[in-house]
């Protein structure tokens, strides 16, 4: 496995980083987890973040066109449940990227559930 430079890292990462500073939140590290050690088929970019108080985050980008719905909400829910046992451990935090509309319903379930949506 080939070891990328902090520049190389910069530039894959600029516009995730440059999101999530305009929001105030700054990590130590930041790391990109492939869906399929996951063993799933969505196109979706998992992160998974320190920030400075050393807590985990689990970070969801998720670009697509159509409305994010209910059935959606349960979906993501499934996925960190996955992700959590990939890490083995869990996190305190959940932030969600999303660049599609947001059903209302939808977004109330998230903030039930404490995810934060950019």
């Amino acid at each position: 496995m080939k070891m990328l430079r902090y520049e190389e890292i910069r530039t894959m990462f600029k516009p995730i980083l440059d999101r999530l500073n305009a929001h105030g939140l700054i990590y130590k590290s930041l790391n990109e987890v492939p869906p399929k050690a996951l063993g799933i088929r969505n196109r979706i970019r998992l992160f998974t973040a320190t920030d400075r108080q050393g807590y985990y985050t689990a970070i969801f980008v998720v670009a697509q066109k159509s409305r994010v719905l209910m059935k959606d909400v349960e979906k993501f829910e499934t996925i960190l449940r996955k992700f959590e046992l990939f890490a083995d451990h869990a996190f305190r935090h959940r932030v969600l990227m999303l660049d599609a509309p947001l059903c209302s319903k939808a977004e109330a379930a998230f903030k039930k559930q404490g995810w934060k949506i950019i």
